[in-house]
């Protein structure tokens, strides 16, 4: 497999774009997760399009969300997990989409998908990338005999101070929920305390919270496991050849079998997005075949598109697309009320607040 690197193509595209007047050219502005987009695929864009894209980052959804809110201004595409649209588009942060713009979406989107969205009319969110949660780790680190596909494993105190839990509200209670045979989007108050009182026993046994290093640290064998998403612990397995990094035939990735969380992240359209048409063009440019397959390539996750999945090498979409009865273990992380929400926002306060024993 051709994984994570740029093509001569795509280069040549880039230099040409730099010998041509490039200090001229219009940006369009995106705000997304880490190596979430294939420089490849940028470069294309860009060189097709005269432009310069430019990617600002962030590490979870609430982290996104509070600098929105902050007055966070100048973004074209913004690039959330599904169930924080919703709260967007009623706070008046996105607006909604012509899809006569892009054509491809609606007509490259893979149905496959469809149950793990929260809008299939695609009214505000065009679906980019789907990533399952569950444990990053190391194979010869987890005791015998230990279920490394189960909540429990986090209360396994030979593998004290060698866990870390996502900095994520959504993912850490929702863990905790159905860790307890719950919803990930309970609104029942005993419920969400159960949960908090789940994850009180894993916080005495973690290391910490992170949503980003933990990547880097399972590779190192500073934590044993991370929870964490499946594109992660996928480019850490496979290696990037161009970087130097080797597979890694040592870490595993395992779904917790008492349910696992399903995020799709999603493009929209900021409000006051400075160049919405370079937007649509780009949106509609990710859901062409051939572009979203490099980009799978690159942050070995799916995008939803059906000819670039029908296309990719049968040992990778293997490992990035979940079978259908794997998938039935699996719940969308869908939106709160604002009743729910506050309970969440309390359960969170008091979780950060307690004491590591």
């Amino acid at each position: 497999m051709k994984l994570r690197t740029l093509s001569l193509s795509a280069l040549a595209a880039s230099l040409l774009a730099v010998f041509t007047g490039c200090e001229n050219r219009p940006e369009m502005h995106i705000y997304t997760w880490s190596d979430y987009i294939a420089p490849e695929v940028i470069e294309g864009f860009d060189a097709a399009n005269s432009c310069k894209v430019v990617v600002d980052t962030f590490e979870s959804n609430e982290q996104l969300y509070a600098k929105l809110k902050a007055g966070g201004t100048g973004y074209d595409i913004i690039m959330p997990s599904s169930y924080l649209v919703p709260l967007m588009a009623k706070e008046g942060l996105v607006q909604e989409l012509d899809h006569a713009k892009m054509p491809n979406v609606k007509k490259n989107f893979d149905p496959r998908f469809a149950t793990q969205i929260l809008d299939p009319s695609f009214k505000y969110n065009v679906p980019y990338a789907v990533t399952y949660t569950g444990f990053m780790y190391l194979k010869d680190k987890i005791p015998a005999g230990v279920d490394v596909a189960s909540w429990k494993i986090l209360e396994n105190a030979e593998l004290k101070g060698k866990i870390t839990l996502l900095d994520d509200i959504r993912e850490v209670i929702g863990a905790g929920l159905m860790a307890n045979g719950y919803s990930i989007a309970s609104s029942n108050p005993e419920e969400i305390a159960k949960a908090v009182e789940t994850v009180l026993v894993w916080r005495s046994n973690i290391r910490k919270f992170d949503a980003e290093s933990y990547k880097t640290e399972v590779s190192s064998g500073a934590t044993w496991i991370g929870h964490g998403y499946s594109t992660d612990t996928t480019q850490v397995i496979v290696g990037d050849e161009e970087a130097g990094a080797d597979p890694r035939s040592d870490i595993g990735f395992a779904l917790p079998k008492e349910g696992f969380s399903i995020a799709f992240d999603e493009m929209v359209l900021a409000k006051d997005a400075p160049n919405a048409e370079l937007a649509y063009k780009f949106m509609d440019y990710i859901y062409d075949g051939e572009n979203a397959k490099v980009n799978m390539e690159y942050i070995l996750g799916p995008n939803p598109v059906k000819p670039a999945i029908d296309a990719l090498d049968e040992e990778l979409r293997q490992l990035i697309v979940l079978d259908d009865e794997t998938i039935k273990r699996g719940q969308v992380i869908a939106p709160l009320d604002d009743a729910t929400l506050e309970l969440y926002n309390k359960a969170w306060d008091k979780i950060k607040a307690t004491d590591a024993k």
